[in-house]
């Protein structure tokens, strides 16, 4: 008896490819870009993003005539981070965190080359707030100048992390970013004896932090968490969240 397979669709695999092409620093496309991007012919790329913007994913400037995501991808992507059972494990610990340090604490996964916010607990404290940059659940940061994002990348196995090293733009953002490949991979090295990464003014200016990383069962890095202060409450915070994933230490 023939086994019957299904072929994927190839009008979503080019859809999703569309709205895959908008970036944090390409966050506008003109149809033309858009068609060589998917390798499409413009009158076929314009037939799939007319329909995108019918549907809400995709919006258009009027002036510009060019497009952006709309508000149906950010529907999507809250839906997903709130749906994460990451979040329901460690909010309460994240909040405790925060309160008793008075410092925001944060949440991210790794996203490719980026860290991406799925938590963020900020602090009543307003001088420390004075600090915060304007982030969210959501929020997209480079993995390389920040202390989550080192801690991230330190955990992967060799091949993941030079692949992710080939499509980073290792660009100065703060008086101490790392642009050096291989000072970023002796960084990292450190991250991954240490435990722990600091970022010392690397994503911004007068920005100093400190992160761990969260584990899941299986031992691996599944998040991270950062705060703008020292150690002890940090790493415990961390292990607490990792205890409720089942990562059992020295296991």
């Amino acid at each position: 008896m023939a086994v019957r397979t299904t072929a994927p669709s190839q009008s979503l695999e080019r859809g999703l490819a569309i709205l895959s092409a908008f970036t944090s620093t390409r966050p506008v496309l003109g149809v033309s870009d858009l068609a060589r991007e998917v390798g499409l012919s413009r009158s076929s790329a314009h037939r799939y993003i007319a329909t995108l913007a019918a549907l809400g994913y995709l919006e258009q400037d009027r002036a510009t005539r060019r497009y952006r995501l709309g508000p149906r991808v950010l529907d999507l992507g809250f839906s997903a981070i709130n749906s994460m059972e990451l979040r329901q494990h460690a909010s309460a610990d994240l909040q405790a965190l925060s309160d008793s340090t008075g410092h925001t604490v944060n949440m991210a996964v790794l996203d490719g080359v980026d860290i991406l916010y799925i938590e963020r607990c900020r602090t009543t404290n307003r001088s420390q707030r004075e600090i915060d940059l304007n982030l969210h659940v959501g929020s997209r940061l480079p993995a390389y100048c920040t202390s989550m994002g080192k801690v991230l990348l330190a955990d992967l196995n060799v091949d993941e992390l030079e692949e992710r090293l080939e499509r980073m733009e290792l660009a100065q953002r703060g008086p101490n970013t790392i642009t050096s490949p291989s000072r970023l991979r002796e960084e990292l090295a450190r991250v991954r004896r240490d435990g722990m990464a600091v970022n010392d003014e690397e994503l911004a200016y007068g920005l100093r932090s400190i992160a761990v990383a969260v584990r899941g069962a299986e031992g691996n890095a599944v998040a991270a968490i950062n705060l703008a202060a020292l150690g002890p409450p940090l790493l415990g915070t961390a292990r607490a969240i990792s205890s409720r994933l089942g990562f059992q230490r020295g296991s």
